[in-house]
């Protein structure tokens, strides 16, 4: 039995584009190219493709991930191999939880005292989170996801690495300026949004309307949800509008 790339994407969740760009690199070849050009996928690569997610999400680059491949290693082995360090996995990211869960102790704690809220900064905070996570959560904006998508199948460990702290660095400094008062239709608040508006139409170009849709999720998608309000009760929120307010003044 075999599953053209349509049904492959779907299943998985990695786009059509991204699975192309894995065949012409040569890290996952299809099992056949049909008469009508599309390329068809049997048991043996759904098995491959998935070791490529496991390890993407653990961190490992693409040139490693074929280096790893190629090795030929017993697939029983190799998915052992991969459970050991998924298992590790889960206890970095246990790690993060508990200095998530420090961050709210101190700025509940600055609350009640009414001091202005010193955030501690966890600069890899989102570390476990792998660009095509953030594709994968942005299936309401296809044309972003697809751009997002094919930049993580590119992107060398210490790139994604730096996109990780940048977004939380992002979040964070909302989070201050949230605390400190200001409204979200604020200077200091939009120039924050304003960069993150540059960063994504270093993408591809986004509608004032599509850019209100972005804010929305930020409330509305569970993942974006849970990582603004693991920074500071009320971000998520504060975020969508603050994007309202740019795409109101600046792109309409």
């Amino acid at each position: 039995m075999d599953w053209p790339i349509s049904e492959v994407a779907r299943m998985s969740g990695v786009t059509a584009r991204t699975l192309r760009h894995y065949d012409e690199t040569g890290l996952l070849p299809p099992a056949r190219i049909g008469a009508n050009g599309h390329r068809y996928y049997e048991e043996h690569q759904l098995l491959l493709l998935q070791q490529i997610l496991v390890l993407r999400a653990l961190g490992v680059g693409l040139p490693e991930i074929g280096r790893i491949l190629s090795a030929q290693v017993d697939e029983v082995d190799a998915l052992r191999g991969h459970h050991r360090r998924l298992l590790a996995e889960r206890d970095r990211l246990d790690a993060l939880a508990a200095t998530v869960s420090r961050t709210i102790a101190e700025l509940e704690q600055s609350r009640k005292d009414g001091n202005p809220m010193t955030i501690n900064r966890p600069e890899n905070l989102f570390e476990g989170v792998q660009p095509s996570h953030y594709a994968e959560n942005m299936r309401d904006f296809p044309g972003l996801a697809e751009e997002v998508g094919r930049r993580a199948a590119t992107m060398s460990q210490a790139e994604a690495d730096a996109g990780h702290r940048e977004r939380t660095a992002q979040m964070i400094r909302l989070a201050e300026l949230m605390a400190a008062g200001h409204p979200a239709d604020a200077d200091p608040v939009q120039a924050e949004i304003d960069a993150q508006y540059r960063a994504l139409t270093r993408l591809r170009t986004v509608s004032a309307e599509e850019y209100r849709a972005i804010g929305r999720s930020c409330v509305d998608n569970d993942a974006w949800r849970t990582a603004y309000e693991a920074i500071a009760p009320g971000l998520a929120a504060y975020q969508r509008d603050a994007i309202e307010a740019y795409a109101t003044t600046r792109l309409s």
